[in-house]
């Protein structure tokens, strides 16, 4: 029986500080519709930004380590690893969490325990959508600076974990843990960070752990721990690296499927073998070229998009995808007088046909509709129909068109969109769009 999606039954907050940043931060989880995933909202910025957790965002820093951080855009929000692995270790796909600061307080725990008892007590609303799995398609090895991190495919998830420290109270620590709610919760989420003793006045110095105190983490202190009530396991500190890497994980996206082995590693790794893992599947799904850097954020350019799309000359009318998620896509087109088209329409007067802006919004929402389904390029992406077409004003040679189409509902091959082209911000054209894709 297919899984279905899951989010809150209602909103909760609380209010805490800081572990890293020491400052005051309000949270407000919500309940969040199937397939958006986990997003964060800073409304204490203006525009009240939205931050999604998913691989391009993650980002790791040496000068703001032992933390992984989100960014998209001007804005960020540090250390959601806890966060995230109560959501994963519960089961919960979509939540938007509306932040009032830049770092998820800490309930003065350092585990995901205070995140657990807070989604637990708002409740688990099942929804009326099926689970998308990240599932490992093969064996992906990632090795940096002395970490070393394998994923294996299999049915479920499955963690294996091995630290080794040279303090007497650390040691080597090893476990494996079948990952599923009622293990998360008793097993994983109650261990808590930790800190050898030695290291907390440069670590203060380099602007980390200001909101650290003795009741948010665990103090290794010569055989032993400085916290009064001691270990809540003997192999807590092992634990507590299978916590963040279930919240790590998380940054796929998508609840994974697969089994992860990690050896010595922590946030650098963890976030570099997400990235790995997310190209993994791209080029086994056949995206064979990764989303490319450039200012304001990843696209495919058109090597990537001939990749994807059977189209060429002179019928390729996509010249780069700026954004592409489950829901929506954004694609731009360069309109030039060389175009083959203006040859006849009109020569003394060109103007790009109607039907021709049609096809070229067509064609961005068919590379929306390829990344939903499994070898894309066995496929092709038939257009069914179109309602309510409006073309508002003219486009002429040197216009950038922007098409933005957003799902308006899947069902099987069969998919519906709701597509507008826009030139310098006005709108130029907007239609509802029917696809269907078929084998090549």
């Amino acid at each position: 029986m297919t899984e279905r999606q899951r989010t809150l039954a209602r909103e909760i907050a609380y209010e805490g500080v800081g572990l890293h940043t020491g400052e005051p931060c309000r949270a407000r989880f919500q309940p969040a519709p199937p397939d958006s995933g986990v997003v964060f909202v800073r409304c204490d910025l203006p525009g009240k930004p939205r931050v999604r957790v998913i691989p391009e965002n993650a980002v790791y820093e040496a000068d703001q380590g032992r933390r992984t951080i989100l960014r998209e855009g001007g804005a960020e929000v540090h250390t959601v690893e806890h966060l995230l692995a109560a959501a994963l270790g519960l089961g919960i796909d979509n939540l938007a969490v509306e932040l009032e600061g830049r770092e998820p307080g800490h309930t003065a725990d350092g585990s995901a325990a205070p995140f657990v008892d807070l989604f637990r007590d708002a409740g688990v609303l099942v929804q009326d959508a099926d689970r998308r799995y990240f599932d490992v398609p093969h064996p992906v090895r990632y090795v940096k600076a002395g970490a070393e991190l394998l994923a294996l495919p299999h049915e479920a998830l499955r963690i294996s974990f091995t630290i080794e420290y040279a303090h007497p109270a650390i040691g080597t620590q090893h476990v494996v843990f079948d990952i599923e709610p009622e293990i998360f919760v008793r097993e994983i989420a109650p261990a808590r960070t930790f800190v050898l003793e030695e290291d907390i006045l440069a670590l203060q110095k380099a602007g980390m752990i200001r909101g650290g105190t003795l009741e948010s983490a665990l103090v290794v202190k010569g055989d032993g721990v400085a916290n009064p009530e001691g270990v809540r396991f003997p192999d807590e500190f092992v634990r507590h690296k299978v916590l963040d890497l279930l919240g790590d994980l998380s940054l796929l996206g998508r609840p994974p499927r697969g089994h992860f082995l990690a050896w010595r590693s922590g946030h650098e790794g963890n976030v570099g073998f997400v990235k790995a893992l997310a190209e993994a599947e791209q080029r086994a799904s056949g995206f064979n070229l990764p989303p490319r850097p450039v200012e304001g954020g990843p696209f495919w350019d058109i090597q990537a998009i001939t990749e994807i799309m059977p189209h060429r000359y002179p019928f390729l009318l996509v010249d780069r995808i700026l954004e592409l998620t489950d829901e929506h896509v954004i694609g731009i087109k360069n309109v030039t007088l060389n175009e083959p088209f203006f040859i006849g329409h009109f020569p003394d007067h060109p103007i790009m046909p109607a039907v021709m802006i049609v096809e070229a919004m067509a064609q961005t929402g068919g590379i929306l509709l390829l990344n939903k389904v499994d070898r894309p390029k066995e496929k092709l992406v038939y257009f069914m129909g179109i309602d309510n077409a409006k073309f508002r004003r003219p486009v002429r040679p040197g216009d950038q068109l922007r098409f933005e189409l957003t799902l308006a509902k899947l069902k099987g091959r069969i998919c519906k969109m709701k597509g507008r082209a826009y030139v310098d911000g006005n709108l130029v054209a907007e239609a509802d769009l029917l696809s269907t894709v078929v084998d090549r």
